[in-house]
């Protein structure tokens, strides 16, 4: 809990990009399941064991360099030594 309020206050007063890599993000509006990845706590959040830079879609077309990885949420595509 200590490390959520550390970054709110960080990103509140730097500035927050659109998106960030996160372990655990919560599930999307009107989405019970959780994105390719990510792993459901059975409750409102998912979590996963590799840190991915994900955003929310809002039911929107991802932008270019992001995958679609369902429910609700885009990934930035890896470069050409990455796997996607």
């Amino acid at each position: 809990m200590r490390h959520l309020i550390a970054a709110l206050v960080l990103m509140s007063s730097v500035g927050a990009p659109a998106a960030l890599a996160q372990r655990e993000i919560p599930k999307a509006e009107g989405h019970d399941q959780c994105p390719l990845g990510y792993v459901n706590t059975l409750g409102s959040t998912c979590v996963s064991p590799i840190y991915y830079e994900v955003a929310p879609t809002y039911g929107k077309a991802c932008l270019s360099g992001w995958m679609n990885i369902g429910a609700g949420y885009c990934r930035k595509k890896k470069g050409p030594l990455g796997i996607f």
